[in-house]
């Protein structure tokens, strides 16, 4: 039997990521725009406070079990930056292509080793709205900042965040490879593990 879960999201990017993971787990993620679900304001200042407000407004509305993600890119050149802003970098309004160009423009005078990123992502489980032991998992992919995007496979910031170990950025890797590697592959296995223990 299939248990249905929330995805706390409208990032179409995302939920193909995460169903990817736990479809053959038993699960299927419902995108909560499907349930007629409002995105909350993230008020947080912090990737797992964000997921939090995130899946307990998912699992409140819908009466159901909720996953959300909250993830970003961190830029050591930029103090963190752009963070829990990632999305809305250029503006509240900007799109992948905006905010890429902004990261370009702010580290273009910077060489390679001085461009160095990492993308995070929290993950947050919540059986329901009231859960006071919500699972929440972390990962973690390094990389830097290439200054010319490449490739057409993801979103965000894949076509200027190079891999090393690949050789390549991340729009450049198979969906496969990006899920096996990624912050949010690790931080959903961690989640998966977790989940298959406590059910």
């Amino acid at each position: 039997m299939t248990v249905e879960i929330v995805i706390a999201t409208g990032n179409k990017g995302k939920l193909k990521e995460i169903n990817e993971v736990i479809l053959p787990l038993g699960y299927t993620g419902v995108a909560q725009k499907t349930l007629n679900v409002p995105e909350p304001e993230e008020t947080g200042l912090t990737f797992v406070e964000n997921a939090l407000i995130k899946a307990r407004n998912a699992a409140r509305i819908t009466g159901r079990p909720a996953l959300a993600d909250d993830s970003g890119l961190e830029v050591d050149a930029l103090n963190g930056q752009p963070g829990i802003y990632s999305s809305r970098y250029a503006g509240v309004n900007a799109n992948d292509s905006d905010n890429v160009a902004k990261l370009i423009d702010a580290l273009s005078d910077l060489p390679e080793k001085k461009r160095l990123a990492r993308f995070q992502c929290v993950m947050v489980y919540l059986r329901h709205a009231e859960d006071p032991t919500p699972l929440i998992c972390q990962g973690t992919w390094e990389g830097y900042i290439a200054l010319e995007p490449e490739g057409d496979n993801g979103f965000g910031y894949d076509p200027v965040f190079f891999v090393p170990s690949e050789g390549c950025v991340a729009a450049e890797l198979s969906s496969e490879q990006k899920n096996a590697l990624s912050h949010r592959g690790q931080a959903l296995k961690v989640l998966m593990t977790q989940l298959v223990k406590h059910s």
